[in-house]
């Protein structure tokens, strides 16, 4: 193969993964945003009404379809321009090679024993608490809104943290790695319609990072004690203390180790 023939078969390379680079950071967006799957659902049917009205002839539906068609785009600007926003911002924080520290078995099984200790205790005075855990995706925008620490994970400083005369109480705890980054931030609140109207702004505020980050976040209801996990937008409600750990413990699992599980699986599965 000559110079030139492999610079232009690396263009097409590139081309190719940069197309779907997008396209995985556009459906990893949609499955996270209810309004952004309605309107996925919308574009879908002008499509097929398009589709029919080319195949069956139908002047007058065809003609309004163009209109929608030509004009649409920028509508859809103008109209979901805090959802297009979000899509950005997310790209802007993500860090393709991951930021967040590999903690080792021994590290995570600490962070998880102070944090499950903590929240023992909080659970059992109906004390309410947030501790957000970040991932691969920067939570620095609230970092920077919220009281610094740089502490090490301590059961008995996440109890006087969120302690009632505390206050820094109200607002979230950050975890970077093994250590707590800043305490008393403030998160956005998911809009989704499904959730139920008993949970409160703590519940919302959790669901609502965990929309647009991949960070776990941890919960004590203040009103009932129930403890939960929210990660992807969706939230693990009212989990026993065995429950609660162990998906902790699942969620901090590098992604390279889970990797090279299902790939040991699907090899098992093969033979």
């Amino acid at each position: 193969m000559t110079f030139d023939a492999m610079v232009i078969f690396a263009k097409k390379l590139l081309d190719v993964l940069l197309v779907w680079l997008v396209i995985y950071y556009a459906l990893k967006s949609l499955r996270k945003n209810v309004k952004m799957v309605l309107l996925f659902k919308g574009i879908l049917i002008i499509l097929i009404l398009k589709i029919i009205s080319d195949l069956l002839d139908l002047v007058t539906i065809g003609y309004l379809l163009d209109y929608v068609i030509m004009w649409g785009p920028l509508a859809l600007i103008i109209i979901f321009q805090p959802e297009i926003r979000n899509v950005l911002e997310q790209l802007g924080r993500s860090q393709l090679l991951g930021r967040h520290k590999v903690l080792t078995v021994d590290e995570r099984e600490k962070v998880v024993y102070e944090i499950v200790q903590a929240v023992e205790y909080l659970k059992r005075s109906r004390i309410g608490a947030l501790i957000v855990i970040e991932r691969d995706i920067s939570l620095n925008e609230y970092i920077e809104k919220s009281k610094k620490l740089y502490a090490d994970i301590s059961s008995d400083l996440l109890i006087s943290i969120f302690f009632p005369n505390n206050p820094l109480h109200d607002g979230g705890v950050i975890i970077q790695g093994d250590k707590i980054t800043s305490a008393g931030a403030v998160f956005p609140t998911s809009d989704d319609l499904k959730i139920s109207k008993r949970l409160g702004t703590r519940h919302r505020a959790a669901l609502g990072i965990s929309e647009i980050s991949d960070c776990i976040s941890l919960i004590v209801s203040e009103e009932t004690g129930r403890i939960s996990i929210a990660t992807d937008g969706e939230l693990n409600y009212n989990l026993t203390l065995d429950e609660f750990k162990l998906l902790l413990l699942e969620e901090l699992r590098p992604k390279k180790a889970i990797e090279l599980e299902e790939e040991e699986e699907m090899e098992h599965e093969d033979n």
